[in-house]
């Protein structure tokens, strides 16, 4: 397996002749970027015979950087593993169980190892999406993957695969072979505050009710004159939600929409009712120690840097937003973990990975996850 990363400046990709023959290049853009057919077609031109995959974001990761307003890219070669594609259409309030069975169809086939999703971000439950997946892959597949993101306007986001970004697509990268070695590690460090609150009326990724109040009433209250900046101002403040209020399994859900007359809140993932659901807030060294505990779970052995793995990190827009001028610290912290890895990302509305916890593959919130590849002699 070989390598290498590009970034486009000046309206053209850099050019990188270590990977001239590539199996895969994955891009990730800033909406603008990412919505302009360009950044596609000039991939084309130059690796003809690749399937290319990339998503819109909330900022982009290369190696121990973090960038807005530019486009990163991965061209990837590999020597013993199999790569092939498929892509489903959805739209709002669309089924995204029924789109995760779909792509699992698609893509099962003896030797598959590992799975990479690209998602629209704003029309797809992720949860919904992964459990759908779930359903009919083997469990020794490792999920992994994001949600495209639109900065933190959370209007349009979009999703390609061999062929210009458009709204409304699920972009799914299946790898063959029994010689890939796809590791992963997932970690927030938002630290819960208040009281604990049962989730009493919820629909899927609706949450209309805490302790029988209204939630967005409930929620506002917490957030004080941040509660005009809504639905932005939410991504500074998740929920942690539990099956119960000891359980060591947890996830994280951000905010991606309200519904003044409902009085409801909207998340990019499920809020079962039943559940204990507790506020959050987060400083920037809890933040970049949660960064560093990922990398370590992705971590294996010492990499050369020589292109013969890949790093794929998916974080939060939340993190972002949170860390400020700081945001850099949590990538950097990752290079000086794993070594001078080839390393793109992006900042996204929802990550993909296993939990850490039960080793299960969901969908997470305001979490650092990385996903690397690489290939047995």
């Amino acid at each position: 397996m070989r390598a290498t990363t590009l970034t486009y400046a000046s309206g053209a990709w850099t050019r990188d002749d270590k990977v001239t023959d590539p199996n895969l290049v994955l891009w990730f853009g800033s909406p603008k970027l990412a919505r302009d057919a360009k950044i596609y077609d000039d991939l084309r031109a130059r690796f003809p015979k690749a399937l290319i995959a990339g998503c819109s974001t909330g900022g982009e990761i290369y190696n121990d950087e973090v960038h807005d307003g530019t486009a990163v890219a991965a061209a990837i070669r590999f020597d013993h593993t199999t790569v092939r594609a498929c892509k489903v259409a959805v739209s709002a309030g669309s089924d995204s169980a029924k789109a995760g069975r779909e792509i699992a169809a698609q893509l099962s086939d003896f030797g598959l190892r590992a799975v990479y999703l690209l998602s629209d971000g704003l029309m797809v439950n992720g949860a919904k999406l992964v459990q759908g997946l779930l359903a009919d892959l083997p469990p020794e597949v490792v999920i992994t993957g994001g949600l495209a993101g639109d900065g933190a306007d959370f209007a349009s986001t979009c999703v390609g695969l061999d062929g210009p970004a458009v709204p409304g697509v699920i972009a799914a990268i299946g790898f063959y072979g029994g010689k890939l070695n796809a590791t992963w590690g997932s970690a927030g460090g938002w630290d819960p505050f208040g009281p604990q609150r049962k989730i009493t009326r919820s629909e899927a990724n609706v949450l209309y009710e805490l302790d029988g109040k209204p939630a967005l009433e409930l929620y506002k209250r917490y957030l004080g004159e941040a509660a005009e900046q809504l639905p932005g101002s939410a991504l500074l403040f998740p929920l942690v939600i539990r099956p119960e209020a000891e359980s060591s399994y947890d996830v994280v859900r951000t905010i991606v929409g309200v519904d003044e007359k409902a009085q409801s809140l909207i998340f990019a993932g499920d809020m079962p009712q039943g559940w204990t659901a507790q506020l959050m807030r987060g400083v920037p060294d809890s933040l970049i120690d949660g960064a560093l505990r990922a990398a370590r779970q992705a971590r294996v052995g010492e990499d050369s840097g020589d292109g013969s793995s890949l790093a794929l990190l998916v974080s939060c827009i939340g993190r972002k937003l949170m860390m400020g001028q700081r945001i850099s610290d949590e990538v950097e912290i990752i290079r000086a973990e794993c070594g001078a890895i080839p390393t793109i990302g992006f900042y996204s509305y929802g990550e993909i990975c296993p939990h850490g916890f039960t080793g299960s593959c969901t969908l997470h919130n305001q979490t650092m996850t990385i996903t690397v590849l690489r290939e047995a002699a």
